[in-house]
């Protein structure tokens, strides 16, 4: 230690009447001892001149420049030089590679000292934590946006963007070959989202790219050579690249693409390449699922477009009006169907049905489906609605799943004579039709029968009516009926509300009247639970072409049964 000490050399006592006995005052060689003995640095300065008075020997290793009777505002140590002409408390520099902290207390009225620690390590720990912390909060928010969609190309720039923020001043995406083209979306920092096709044969361009698709490990970045990089990978006002990455995106059993970043100065550094794999494997992740849901998507749709209430027909003198909301409106299918099956021969019947299967979703869907079919087959055959039920139950019962059945009723039309629609009825287990007429009556079909696939033998009462031009008759589902809501949210719209509701449409278009009551029991349900509704009306045109209209006028009721079809349904009903 080097010191210069205003003091005295030898051990003397003290005498002081005012605080009792002698005091032995250590000599300063005692006293610089003890400060040489310090682990922590020290420097005395006059605090007028600043000049440095002391230096133990913890300071001097610290600080090998600081010179015994030199000022410590001469810049030899800019940190210590600018705390001092600031009257600074503290001050933080670096010195031969280590950052050293000072702090200054104040020793009397004409010295001060420094307090000196090299704080190297624990900066070097904050800077670290701070990386740490930086990269999982990345992280975090990379998992947050990358599970908010399974929108593919949504994940595909939400990938880019997240990858340019942190990890690159260039981001690009290569999805796997499908069909000879890989597709492919890139980010440049500042710039806007692009995205195009590449050939196949074109990817062993980029060094690393081929393997990275394939699923293999990703090949450091050192060992990447940036200058062998097509033009075509980034564009032209890039500038020259740095450093190069090219990571797998892992996905479900198979790669979900790669990842290609590029830097224009400073290299990937170990823990880098580390966080941009950590990042693939999340983003791979999302991006599979997206690819997964987007193949469910596409899947569904199909098996759905067989399952939506058909594209009706325009039968002549004959107006069709159906609807269909489904209990869960993200499925779109349901247990409630309607159908509509042309004559194959033009002496043939239109057949209309309309049915409820047991259960919701999907399961019932793909009954629905399976009755749907068998109708149509059947009615290649057959077009009489007591002896499709009877057929359709035996299907039915020889099915292999159980305990499963459904409710219908199936109708025959036929053009009578002066414009009049004839509609021969029957049901099974469902509720009959409602009869909207001219003056504003509502009535239901007289028609009745056992629920469709339960019992062997089944009893089926039909009935045939007839439509005045402007008539209505409306198959319906008990989801419409049964639909609750109101004051309470419990009580069932129930058969006299809609009677009410299809006596109000008296003179309004068929369209128009299928869309009021659904409007009604909506706002009855108001929001609220509601099963699968499924309505489909059947109306005689105000008026037909009279070339439509035919011979030998019906008499008696509206409900008189067409006597050339009895013997059919005499047959049906034994």
């Amino acid at each position: 230690m080097t010191a210069h000490l205003p003091l005295q050399s030898d051990e003397r006592r003290r005498d002081d009447p005012a605080t009792g006995p002698p005091v032995a005052v250590p000599a300063p060689a005692l006293l610089l001892a003890a400060l040489d003995a310090s682990a922590e640095a020290i420097v005395l300065c006059t605090a007028a001149e600043h000049t440095i008075l002391l230096v133990n020997a913890a300071a001097s290793e610290l600080l090998p420049a600081l010179q015994l009777g030199g000022s410590a505002t001469d810049g030899t140590l800019r940190g210590l030089a600018s705390a001092v002409a600031a009257n600074a408390e503290t001050f933080t520099d670096e010195y031969g590679g280590r950052q050293v902290h000072g702090r200054r207390r104040p020793l009397d009225e004409d010295h001060y000292a420094w307090y000196l620690r090299d704080c190297t390590a624990e900066l070097r720990r904050a800077a670290e934590y701070r990386a740490e912390r930086d990269r999982s909060a990345f992280l975090a928010e990379a998992g947050r946006r990358l599970s908010a969609s399974l929108h593919q190309r949504r994940c595909l720039r939400t990938t880019v963007e997240l990858a340019v923020s942190q990890l690159a001043d260039a981001a690009m995406i290569v999805l796997p070959a499908r069909r000879r083209q890989s597709e492919w979306m890139r980010l440049v920092a500042n710039g806007s989202v692009e995205e195009g096709t590449l050939r196949e044969q074109v990817l062993n361009e980029v060094p690393g790219l081929e393997e990275a698709l394939a699923g293999f490990p990703p090949i450091p970045s050192r060992w990447l050579d940036a200058a062998q990089i097509p033009s075509w990978l980034l564009p032209a006002g890039f500038g020259e690249v740095g450093a190069l990455l090219v990571t797998p995106l892992p996905g479900n059993a198979e790669p979900a693409g790669a990842l290609i970043l590029a830097r224009r100065s400073a290299g990937f550094t170990p823990e880098d390449e580390m966080l941009a794999r950590i990042f693939a494997a999340r983003a791979g992740a999302a991006i599979s699922a997206a690819a997964l849901y987007r193949e469910q998507v596409d899947t569904t749709a199909i098996l759905q477009a067989d399952l939506l209430p058909p594209e009706l027909p325009r039968p002549d003198g004959v107006e069709l009006i159906g609807s269909y909301q489904a209990a869960r409106d993200s499925l779109r299918i349901g247990g409630d169907f309607y159908d509509v099956f042309e004559p194959a021969e033009a002496s043939g019947d239109t057949v209309v049905v309309l049915g409820d299967v047991c259960g919701k979703g999907p399961e019932a869907a793909v009954l629905t489906g399976k009755i749907r079919q068998t109708l149509r087959a059947l009615c290649l055959v057959e077009d009489d609605p007591a002896v499709l039920l009877t057929v359709l139950n035996q299907a039915l019962l020889g099915s292999s799943r159980q305990h499963r059945f459904v409710t219908l009723v199936v109708g025959a039309i036929s053009r009578a004579e002066h414009g009049r629609v004839r509609l021969e009825l029957a049901t099974g287990g469902h509720p009959p039709p409602l009869v909207l007429r001219a003056d504003g009556s509502v009535e239901a079909a007289p028609v009745s029968g056992t629920l469709i696939g339960v019992v062997p033998q089944i009893t089926i009462r039909p009935s045939a009516i007839e439509l005045a031009p402007g008539e209505m008759c409306l198959l319906y589902s008990d989801g419409l009926t049964e639909a609750r809501g109101g004051v309470t949210g419990q009580e069932q719209y129930g058969e006299t509300r809609l009677r009410d509701a299809l006596a109000s449409c008296q003179g309004m278009p068929g369209d128009a009247t299928v869309e009021r009551i659904r409007q009604l029991v909506s706002d009855w349900v108001h929001g609220g639970t509601r099963d699968d509704i499924a309505m489909l009306a059947v109306r005689a045109p105000t008026r037909t072409p009279l070339s439509l209209m035919g011979a030998g006028a019906p008499t008696g009721s509206p409900f008189a049964i067409d006597a050339r079809r009895g013997d059919r349904r005499n047959r049906a009903r034994s």
